[in-house]
């Protein structure tokens, strides 16, 4: 069974109804399915089966601490870019051993929160990044083990935004620069260069920029075990792609033949782990927004559905010019002529667009449409641009919903600002007049 399908003329998550979701809490809403969660978490891992893997869930993708804890009970780890994201996963239950800190700006102070953590898998990015790990490792009298990131000059074909391999990204270090990094890693206190990193990108949908940017890593991995350094673990990143509309990604099974075969003669003494990031492919298709006609509008030329959710609750539109399918909650009639729509949100940007053209049968103030596939780079890159509230995030489990993360309130929003003391005076007199 899909974990968001039709039945009894409306669109359910698993064996609830996400109308009667949206009657609980409002819209808009964030739905997240764990059947979906599990389903995709298991596929990567079966996919990799007896083989010595760590799946890192990348928390960036959607850090609700309830997504966590069900991924945590499957055995995932989680791949963190922050301080908040180690909080994040330590909280749902993930062991510090099974966290990677990644990320390309790490400050001294998140470094040693991790470490004090017992997060010790470091991925470094940068030569004075590699300096500073060093420094306040051996300051803890703790020992850092590190991964170096490498960047092989690889195009993922994928948005430029997103894209995180090619020369010239912010990211990791040029991969013929590795070997002497390493060498200085050696003579550093506080470190342990035991692995290999690398990250090509997101939404990738070609096992090509895969197989070019893993073949230049394990020949850097064997290159480096050649001189002697010890390199047993290698992280390969996240990046499989998740189908948002026409794109026809690989499998998890397709994806793990590639790296099981150009991996395979890494397993010798000291042997290598392999560590995945996959966040997307776990947490995309695994969630829906679902928001509230408010008015459908023409003018001579163009359809407008107008929706209560906007750019600020899913950003990807406006950001990437991302697709997302709009699906009407209740079935239409079967005669329901499609026409073109525009789908468009109530934020004061021409940007608030989620769809331009799109088929879309007719609606009434107060039809409810759901966002698919929007489970990942959804609510975490929600803000409250327009004095918007963050919308509430909903888990369903079979026939059982719960909220996991509430609404947030008008008076909450607007008491995170601070009147210093010579406008609250002001203020408070003018409330009292009025």
């Amino acid at each position: 069974m899909e974990p968001f399908a039709r039945r009894r003329g409306g669109l359910w998550a698993e064996d609830v109804a996400l109308a009667d979701i949206a009657a609980g809490v409002g819209t808009p809403f964030y739905c997240y399915s764990t059947a979906a969660l599990t389903r995709n978490y298991r596929e990567l891992a079966d996919a990799f089966a007896g083989r010595d893997v760590l799946i890192a869930y990348s928390v960036k993708a959607n850090g609700n601490r309830a997504v966590l804890a069900t991924l945590a009970r499957l055995g995932a780890g989680a791949d963190v870019v922050s301080e908040g994201e180690i909080r994040r996963a330590l909280t749902a239950g993930i062991a510090p051993e099974d966290i990677v800190f990644s990320g390309v700006g790490k400050t001294p102070e998140e470094i040693a929160f991790a470490l004090s953590r017992g997060v010790v898998r470091i991925n470094v990015e940068s030569e004075p990044e590699l300096a500073a790990v060093s420094q306040v490792a051996a300051a803890r009298g703790a020992v850092a083990q590190i991964a170096l990131r490498v960047n092989p000059d690889v195009d993922a074909g994928t948005h430029d935004k997103i894209a995180t391999g090619r020369r010239g990204d912010k990211f990791g270090v040029d991969i013929e620069r590795a070997p002497a990094l390493y060498r200085r890693a050696e003579a550093l206190p506080g470190v342990e260069a035991e692995g290999v990193d690398v990250h090509i990108g997101s939404q990738i949908a070609d096992l090509a920029p895969f197989r070019r940017a893993f073949s230049r890593v394990v020949e850097l991995v064997v290159a480096l075990r050649a001189r002697g350094h010890r390199i047993r673990r290698l992280d390969l990143g996240g990046g499989l792609g998740i189908r948002y509309g026409s794109e026809t990604p690989p499998s998890a099974a397709e994806y793990a033949a590639v790296v099981t075969g150009l991996t395979a003669g890494l397993a010798d003494d000291p042997g290598c782990r392999l560590v995945l990031e996959p966040g997307r492919f776990i947490a995309g298709n695994a969630g829906v927004l679902v928001a509230r006609v408010i008015y459908e509008r023409r003018d001579r030329s163009r359809r407008f559905v107008i929706v209560d959710a906007g750019m600020n609750d899913l950003l990807r539109p406006a950001l990437y010019g991302a697709f997302h399918a709009v699906a009407p909650v209740a079935e239409p009639a079967a005669d329901a002529p499609l026409t073109p729509a525009d789908v468009v949100g109530p934020v004061c940007e021409s940007g608030d667009c989620f769809a331009v053209g799109l088929p879309l049968p007719p609606f009434s103030p107060g039809d409810l449409v759901a966002f698919m596939s929007a489970g990942a780079y959804g609510a975490v890159m929600a803000s409250t641009y327009n004095s918007r509230p963050l919308v509430p995030e909903t888990l369903v489990d079979g026939a059982r919903w719960a909220v996991v993360r509430p609404r947030m309130d008008y008076e909450t929003l607007i008491a995170q600002d601070r009147l210093p003391a010579w406008l609250q005076a002001d203020a408070t007199e003018r409330r009292r007049r009025a």
